[in-house]
C-alpha cells in the first residue's frame, strides 16, 4: 500500500472513530445541559473539570506527540525491544507523577478553584471546590489513555486509541442522566472520573497485541526517559499556554452574567466537532509518515505530504465556518434547547459560538502545522510562538469583554488562533520552502468560491424551510438536515466544477475503496 493510500485509509478510520465521538460527545453536553441546563451548578462543574481536561488536552496530547517519532526512531533502527522497555518505564513515571499531581491538586482546591472562579458566589464556590476534589485522580487516566494512544499510532493502530474518548462520553451521559437522578452534579462528576479510566484501560489489550508487555521497573534517571521528558517540556509549556486562553475565559466569564461560562463551553464543545472530525484525523494518522520520512531522511517527501495535509484541512473547514455561522441558531436550539436550557441559554450560547467559528479554520491548521515541527523533534518553536501570542489574548479578551461580554472571549481566542496559524506558517515555509506553493494558494482561492456559493445556497434554502416547517422537535430535525445536505452538494458540486485536486483524489479513493469492498463481498459470496 501507498504512503497516500495508507494515510487515507488511516484518516478514514480516525475519521469514522472520531466522528462516532463526537456525536457522543454533544449527546454528553446535551445529557448536561438537559439535567442542568446554564446554572451555577453548571457553572461550578465546568471550572472544576478544568484541571482534569487540561492533563488530558497537555500530558495526554503532549505524551502522544512525543512518544511517536521516538517510537518510530528505534523501529527504524531495528531496536523494538528497547522501544517497549522505554515505554514500560514512560508509563511507570507517568503514574508517580500524576498521582503526586492529584494528591496535591485535592490539597490546594479551594485555591485552584479562587483563581477559575473568582467571581463566584459562596454557594458555587464551595460546590466547585466539592467537585474538583472528586474528579482529580481522573489526570491519572487521562494522561495514561494519551501515551496508549501515541504508542499505537505509532505502531499504525488508530482505530480503537480514537474510540477511546467515545467510550468516555458514553460514561459520562451515564454519570449525567442516571447518577444525576440520585447524586445530582455529583453523579456527574463520578461519570468523568469512569469514563477516563475506561478510555485508558480499553487500549491495554490492544497495546500487548502489538507487543507490549508491561514491566513494573521504574527508573527516572534512565536517559530515554529523560529524553521524553525533556521533549515533553516545551511541547507542555505549549499546550499548557492553550489551557491559560480557557482560563483566562472562566475567569473573566465568571464576573459576567449567570451561565456566561457554560455557554462558552457548550459552544466551544460544538466548534470543536469539525476540529476533531476532520483535522485530529488528518494529523493523527499524517503524523507517524511525517515522523517516517524525517527519519528515513527524505524532508522533501514530508514538506509535500504535509502540503496535502494543509490542503484537505482547509478543504473541509472552510465550508464548516460558513455552514456555522448561518445556521448557529438552529443549531444550538436543536441540540441543547430543553429541559432548565432554556431560550436565554439558546442565545448565549449561539453568540459564542458565532465569534468562535471566525478562528475555526485557524485552530485547525495550528493542530496540523504544529506537527511539521514535531515531526522533527522540534517542540520548541510552536511553544515560542503560543507563548508570544498570550499577550495578545489576554489583552483582545480584556479590550473585548466589555462590548460583546462573553462572546467577545470567544473573538479573542479566534483573534489568537488565526495569528498563531500565520507564524507557524511561515516559520515552516522558511524550514521547508517547497510548503507553501502557487499551487496550493490557488486551490485555497477555489476552497473559498466554492465555500461562498455554498453559502449563498444554505442561506436562501434555510429562509425557505423556516417558514415551511416548525420551530422545534422534528420540523428543526427536518430544516437542520436539509440545509447541511444542500450545501454539502452544492459544496461538492462546485469543488467538482473547480477541479479542487485534493477534493478529486478523495472521490478517486472513495471510489477504489467502494469497488474493493464489492470485489470483496463478490468474492465471497
Amino acid at each position: 500500500m501507498s504512503t497516500g493510500q495508507t494515510v487515507a485509509r488511516a484518516t478514514l478510520i480516525v475519521m469514522i472513530m472520531l466522528a462516532l465521538s463526537r456525536v457522543l460527545g454533544l449527546g454528553r453536553e446535551a445529557a448536561i445541559a438537559h439535567q442542568f441546563g446554564a446554572t451555577h451548578v453548571t457553572d461550578a462543574y465546568y471550572v472544576a473539570y478544568t484541571i482534569p481536561n487540561i492533563f488530558y488536552a497537555v500530558a495526554g496530547i503532549a505524551l502522544a506527540t512525543v512518544i511517536v517519532p521516538i517510537f518510530t526512531e528505534y523501529v527504524t533502527q531495528g531496536r523494538r525491544d528497547e522501544a517497549w522497555r522505554l515505554c514500560s518505564l514512560v508509563t511507570n513515571a507517568l503514574i508517580v507523577f500524576t498521582a503526586g499531581a492529584a494528591v496535591f491538586g485535592m490539597l490546594l482546591a479551594p485555591s485552584i478553584v479562587g483563581i477559575l472562579g473568582a467571581g463566584f458566589a459562596p454557594e458555587t464556590f464551595r460546590l466547585s471546590v466539592q467537585l474538583t476534589i472528586m474528579m482529580l485522580p481522573s489526570i491519572i487516566f487521562f494522561s495514561l489513555a494519551g501515551l496508549f494512544m501515541g504508542i499505537l499510532n505509532a505502531n499504525q493502530v488508530f482505530g480503537l486509541p480514537a474510540f477511546g474518548s467515545a467510550a468516555m462520553n458514553i460514561v459520562i451521559i451515564f454519570g449525567a442522566l442516571f447518577l444525576g437522578n440520585y447524586y445530582g452534579v455529583y453523579g456527574l462528576a463520578a461519570g468523568v472520573l469512569g469514563g477516563a479510566a475506561t478510555m485508558a484501560l480499553i487500549q491495554v489489550p490492544v497495546l500487548r497485541r502489538v507487543g507490549f508487555r508491561y514491566s513494573p521497573e521504574l527508573n527516572l534517571r534512565h536517559p530515554e526517559v529523560k529524553r521524553v521528558l525533556y521533549l515533553m517540556l516545551p511541547l507542555t509549556l505549549g499546550l499548557s499556554v492553550n489551557q491559560v486562553y480557557l482560563m483566562i475565559d472562566w475567569v473573566l466569564a465568571s464576573g459576567l452574567a449567570e451561565g456566561s461560562i457554560a455557554a462558552l463551553n457548550y459552544a466551544n464543545k460544538l466548534i470543536q466537532l469539525p476540529q476533531s472530525l476532520f483535522v485530529l484525523a488528518v494529523s493523527t494518522a499524517i503524523f507517524p509518515t511525517l515522523s517516517r520520512h524525517i527519519t528515513e531522511g527524505h524532508p522533501a517527501e514530508m514538506a509535500r505530504t504535509l502540503g496535502r495535509g494543509i490542503k484537505v484541512v482547509f478543504l473541509l473547514t472552510v465550508p464548516a465556518v460558513v455552514g456555522i455561522v448561518l445556521l448557529r441558531e438552529p443549531i444550538v436550539t436543536l441540540l441543547f434547547q430543553r429541559g432548565a436550557f432554556d431560550v436565554r441559554a439558546t442565545e448565549m450560547t449561539a453568540v459564542a459560538l458565532l465569534f468562535f467559528a471566525v478562528g475555526l479554520v485557524g485552530h485547525c491548521l495550528v493542530m496540523l502545522v504544529s506537527r511539521g515541527f514535531f515531526a522533527v523533534q522540534d517542540m520548541k518553536t510552536p511553544v515560542y510562538v503560543t507563548i508570544g501570542t498570550l499577550a495578545v489574548k489576554l489583552l483582545a479578551s480584556i479590550v473585548l469583554v466589555g462590548p460583546l461580554a462573553h462572546a467577545g472571549l470567544a473573538l479573542g481566542t479566534s483573534i489568537t488562533a488565526l495569528l498563531n496559524t500565520v507564524l507557524l506558517v511561515w516559520l515552516l515555509q522558511r524550514r521547508f520552502p517547497g510548503l507553501i506553493s502557487a499551487d496550493m494558494l490557488r486551490f485555497c482561492g477555489g476552497v473559498l468560491a466554492a465555500a461562498g456559493v455554498m453559502g449563498i445556497a444554505v442561506y436562501g434554502v434555510d429562509l425557505l424551510l423556516a417558514r415551511l416547517l416548525a420551530a422545534t422537535g422534528f420540523g428543526l430535525l427536518l430544516r437542520v438536515a436539509i440545509d447541511i445536505s444542500a450545501g454539502a452538494i452544492v459544496y461538492f458540486v462546485a469543488g467538482i466544477l473547480m477541479r479542487l485536486d485534493e477534493l478529486i483524489n478523495i472521490v478517486h479513493y472513495g471510489r477504489r475503496m467502494v469497488n474493493g469492498w464489492y470485489c470483496g463481498f463478490r468474492v465471497r459470496g
